[in-house]
């Protein structure tokens, strides 16, 4: 545990994340550093007002010597994700003590009944679906929303991961998502298809995300903003405010103060090409009172001898175009190596 540790939990809070994921689990690593290093990371949660949950199972409770529910409570953790192996008497008597994660993944209907029938707190469960590190072995995206709608209907609220984008964790390091078509994908991307999944809460899975996607998160959460990285140098779309027009396009974002700034060149130039989805483009002159306004192409579109084209949206940003509604407020960063 570094300061450096403690940066990225601060960042990761100014972000909006709200709460730490952490496993006891730890192979080769003996008792006391596992549980030294938990209660530091519990502290800086405090510090931070962050809520923070660990993964368990009855065998890492026992090679602990964690015995009983006192003991567990004793370790100040928000909560508790219990893994497979765990009788259902037993998470039922915790529930009625403190938080309790279910394994949203593996969870069935006769666990729910046992549950019931031991008088298990509700109120005091959610459940919260795996990560997986080989690639090929992530939920399929269907099947996750149907178990999600399952458990809503019993009131519990699910939890999902995404992968990190910038330090994974091995010894695989091919990150660690819930969804396998979510395991390279635009960490921001991956948490809007999740919501849209009947997803309540959403952790990242590897130990970091990059600065750039940090950033991209806290634009969203903060206002609602997407933010693409662009190919070129364009200081004047770097500098300005843009947002969608309130009546949205299929084919095109529109900026709707483009028109009105006139801020790049509109005579015809060498730059009319075909243009693929993410094409950063401006009306020319030939486009008469169109000219100077400043789209973003939402799908593959053909050359047209009005259109210039100014840019592209790295491959990496180009999910998140199908997020840009009504007013959303875009903004233009450049890539760089960090940006994927």
């Amino acid at each position: 545990m570094t300061a450096e540790n403690y940066n990225y939990l601060l960042m990761m809070r100014n972000s909006g994340f709200m709460c730490v994921f952490t496993q006891l689990g730890v192979p080769d690593t003996e008792n006391d550093i596992v549980l030294k290093r938990l209660a530091n990371l519990v502290n800086w949660c405090q510090k931070l007002d962050l809520k923070i949950v660990a993964d368990v199972s009855e065998e890492v409770l026992h090679k602990l010597n964690i015995n009983g529910v006192d003991q567990i409570k004793s370790l100040n953790l928000t909560g508790l994700r219990v893994d497979d192996g765990f009788a259902m008497e037993t998470i039922a008597k915790l529930s009625k003590e403190m938080p309790i994660v279910l394994n949203a993944s593996t969870i069935t209907q006769d666990d729910i009944d046992n549950l019931k029938y031991s008088n298990a707190n509700f109120d005091n469960l959610t459940a919260g679906h795996n990560f997986y590190p080989r690639p090929e072995t992530g939920l399929d995206a269907h099947w996750m929303q149907e178990k999600n709608k399952w458990l809503h209907s019993y009131n519990l609220k699910t939890a999902a991961f995404i992968s990190g984008n910038g330090k994974l964790r091995g010894p695989i390091f091919a990150g660690l998502p819930t969804l396998e078509k979510q395991r390279n994908e635009n960490p921001l991307a991956a948490i809007l298809e999740l919501q849209k999944l009947d997803c309540d809460d959403i952790f990242v899975g590897d130990p970091q995300l990059t600065k750039d996607t940090i950033e991209s998160i806290t634009n969203y959460q903060k206002e609602k903003a997407i933010t693409l990285h662009l190919d070129t140098e364009i200081p004047e779309l770097f500098e300005n405010d843009w947002h969608n027009r309130p009546d949205v396009a299929r084919d095109v974002v529109r900026l709707k103060e483009s028109r009105e700034k006139q801020l790049l060149s509109t005579e015809p130039q060498d730059n009319i090409y075909a243009r693929p989805k993410g094409s950063v483009t401006v009306d020319n002159d030939l486009y008469q009172r169109y000219k100077g306004e400043i789209e973003i192409t939402k799908c593959d579109l053909p050359r047209n001898e009005k259109v210039n084209v100014l840019a592209q949206v790295k491959d990496y940003d180009l999910p998140l175009l199908d997020y840009i509604g009504s007013n959303t407020r875009v903004i233009f960063r450049k890539a760089n190596a960090n940006s994927i």
